[in-house]
């Protein structure tokens, strides 16, 4: 592990950013933009304002004895699923509740940020606090990303980021899969920095020999599924996938739509032509899977993923991150401190791809694996109730979208999901055995 007076040194960096990143995503909202919910599965603004000021609080309590929450009303409407601190509020009906307002909620924010700061100057922190407060970090990494997903289905275009930048413009290339040869491969972090408890311990699994996708499915291979009839023939489907596809009437990926014969998406661009090379986003595991079979291929597991994004064959040895053992730059991939606020093209980011040769494994859309959501052989949970709670009936997704902070992303990194949603930015790629 790093020592610990550098510890605390990245802490305390980390620990702002976060905060003045979070405080940015919200900066041109008006106020009524901060207390609509416009579905269940999504939460309003003034929530994940407040929910991750609390979550703050539940570390403090986890360090100090006695210590006193700053208001039970507080406590009860912004507790995500925490049982041991009181029964949650109902995700559902976020957007019923007018108390605490949305200046109360600001008011908490800047109150916990300076009680943190302060801690976290001055006291004297031990490995496990200060893992803690990493993790609270990392918590609030991941409601940005979920107050992103949320932003564009309350707002869309009508959102005005702080910051946006150009996409990048790619070269041409054509996909292809790449072979990569199996045998024992360990998998999970291997670095000395922050990660979840869901992804130690590193253990070894045994890999058979098999071909991933260059590059993530593009909107123009989807649409070759969708207009082939996809979605109206039940033999590429799961049962449970098929049963949700007629119950919900899905025809395309969330937020197409079909006018005058030409496939549109509504997103933080606006209303527009669907663009071919783009990494297909919004669907669930079910749309993935389906497409997989469609195509006559599958999903990856995790572990195939995995190896495809860290594995240097010719070293002998995993890295971090796909391009190497260095944080995520500009040239890397398309994460949230990108500011694009879509996903870029296929091939815009060659300096990002992996030892194999696989491009865009960081960045862009979340990746749908075949693998069970579970803990590995000898998982130890690190947090009651955080992540070990869910260890059913979710999929794991790698890789980070571009709402990720690059923070919180790395190779070994395991999102989850139920296989039915599909507000987040989650696309695919395939595989096969050789």
């Amino acid at each position: 592990m790093a020592t610990v007076s550098r510890q605390k040194s990245i802490l305390l960096k980390q620990f702002n950013e976060t905060r003045a990143r979070t405080l940015s995503l919200v900066q041109t909202l008006e106020k009524d933009d901060f207390v609509v919910q416009t579905a269940p599965f999504m939460s309003p603004p003034k929530w994940h304002l407040g929910h991750v000021s609390w979550l703050l609080e539940v570390v403090m309590s986890k360090i100090a004895n006695n210590y006193q929450f700053y208001s039970q009303e507080f406590s009860e409407y912004l507790n995500s699923y925490y049982h041991q601190f009181g029964e949650p509020h109902d995700k559902d009906k976020r957007g019923l509740a007018t108390r605490p307002t949305v200046d109360q909620v600001f008011e908490y924010f800047h109150m916990m940020t300076n009680k943190v700061t302060d801690i976290l100057q001055n006291d004297l922190l031990d490995e496990k606090t200060q893992q803690l407060f990493f993790m609270a970090i990392n918590h609030e990494c991941q409601h940005q990303e979920l107050l992103v997903y949320d932003l564009q289905n309350l707002l869309a275009d009508k959102y005005r980021p702080v910051t946006k930048n150009l996409i990048p413009t790619p070269s041409e290339q054509e996909s292809q899969a790449i072979t990569i040869n199996g045998g024992l491969y360990k998998m999970g972090y291997s670095g000395d920095q922050f990660c979840y408890d869901i992804e130690l311990p590193e253990h070894n699994v045994y890999l058979n020999d098999y071909k991933i996708d260059t590059y993530p499915i593009t909107n123009k291979q989807y649409i070759k599924f969708v207009e082939d009839g996809g979605y109206d023939d039940f033999k590429y489907w799961l049962s449970d996938g098929w049963d949700k596809v007629q119950s919900e009437k899905w025809k395309a990926p969330m937020y197409w739509e079909k006018i005058d014969s030409e496939w549109m998406t509504c997103d933080f661009l606006g209303k527009r032509k669907i663009n071919l090379n783009e990494p297909v986003c919004h669907v669930s595991y079910y749309e993935a899977d389906a497409y997989c079979k469609w195509a006559g291929k599958r999903l990856p597991t995790e572990a195939e993923w995995e190896k495809a994004a860290c594995w240097d064959e010719k070293n002998q040895l995993k890295t971090i991150f796909p391009w190497g053992d260095q944080s995520p730059e500009a040239g890397h991939a398309n994460l949230l401190e990108s500011y694009i606020w879509n996903c870029a093209e296929i091939d815009a980011y060659p300096n990002g791809k992996s030892h194999y040769g696989c491009h865009q494994m960081i960045g862009d859309v979340w990746e749908w694996t075949s693998s069970e959501f579970s803990g590995y052989p000898g998982f130890k949970t690190g947090f009651s109730e955080y992540n070990d709670k869910w260890f059913a009936n979710q999929k794991v997704l790698r890789g980070g979208s571009f709402a990720t902070p690059s923070i919180s992303i790395r190779g070994s990194y395991r999102n989850f999901f139920r296989l039915d949603e599909r507000w987040l930015f989650s696309g695919f790629r395939c595989a096969e055995y050789v």
